[in-house]
């Protein structure tokens, strides 16, 4: 598609390099070994602090839960100015279609960081089943401060992030109804429908009949949740189901505040449930107020059926359940 006489100034940002945006906190043992646990990564060298997770670089850089709070000396500049003027000509909706994470060396802990971006490419304009859009790639190059005692004189790079959105005009914009005119009725949102696959089709089954059921390997016993073809443990493709009790605790929690996404209920709690068999699986917690929801809760699973695409399905939710005594 040709451009409109608009993207002219736009494109012409292509290249640009936007200033310093400084981490808060030098790179540091206690971070890494919370965020290799958080993302279920065993290995020793990350729980003593000898090695630092290298897919932690974006990290480090972060402004934490206060947004664009950025440590004094940091960019007051928008490196995302250009999808900002191009929302502005009516291209409003945005979606990440790609990132990239390279890395040039390890970290230690003790190390500042610090990234630059440039606006590295803006592609011609698309259209999509989302939209008609333009794909708006930005490059983040990360920085070690030079630290003489270190022995580290001059900064030095130690890794990049790509970073790819696609910032559209939707394909099926709502329209306003105009006075007088009855608007048209709303479709109903339904659930989107699991996936199903042969490894997956007996938990969905169990669930319709009101049954946790957990992939068990008949070779060594191990419990695996998400199913799979093979046992993580001894490797055998033998295996059978446990009848789980339904009963657990909130091992970890997340609340969705946004993007609100038709038909669920806003806040909306979803935990990591480990079960009292010992395995863990993911599921949506019911009656309880998001800010209620403590790491620990007992909870107890109920089978609901809700409408999908694919027809009805019985999906298990969890419950807290009150402590005796």
């Amino acid at each position: 598609m040709a451009d409109p006489d608009w993207m002219k100034d736009i494109r012409a940002l292509v290249g640009k390099e936007y200033g310093r945006v400084y981490g808060w906190d030098p790179v540091n043992a206690p971070m890494a070994r919370q965020w290799a646990e958080l993302m279920g990564l065993d290995n020793p060298a990350y729980a003593d602090g000898s090695a630092i997770p290298a897919a932690m670089l974006q990290v480090w850089c972060m402004e934490g839960p206060q947004l664009n709070h950025y440590p004094p000396g940091s960019t007051t500049e928008n490196p995302y100015e250009a999808l900002k003027l191009i929302e502005a000509h009516g291209y409003p909706s945005v979606v990440a279609v790609n990132s990239e994470l390279e890395f040039d060396r390890p970290l230690n802990a003790g190390e500042r960081l610090y990234y630059t971006t440039r606006l590295d490419a803006i592609g011609e304009e698309k259209a999509t089943a989302l939209g008609t859009g333009f794909f708006v790639t930005l490059v983040m190059t990360y920085f070690s401060q030079g630290d003489a005692a270190a022995g580290r004189a001059e900064d030095g790079r130690v890794g990049q992030l790509l970073f790819r959105v696609f910032k559209f005009k939707p394909a099926n914009p709502v329209k306003p109804v105009a006075d007088g005119v009855t608007a048209p009725a709303v479709p109903k949102i339904l659930r989107p429908a699991p996936g199903i696959s042969d490894d997956t089709r007996f938990f969905w089954e169990g669930a319709k009949e009101g049954k946790l059921l957990i992939q068990r390997c008949k070779s060594c016993g191990t419990l695996r949740h998400p199913p799979g073809p093979s046992c993580p443990q001894c490797h055998s493709f033998e295996w059978d189901t446990l009848q789980a009790s339904g009963r657990g605790t909130v091992y970890s929690f997340v609340v969705m505040h946004y993007p609100e996404v038709p038909p669920f209920e806003h806040p909306n709690p979803i935990g990591l449930i480990e079960l009292e068999e010992g395995t863990r699986l993911i599921a949506q917690l019911i009656g309880v107020k998001p800010g209620e929801v403590a790491v620990g809760q007992a909870v107890q699973v109920e089978f609901h059926t809700f409408d999908t695409a694919a027809g009805p399905m019985a999906l298990p939710q969890f419950r807290p359940v009150q402590s005796v005594g």
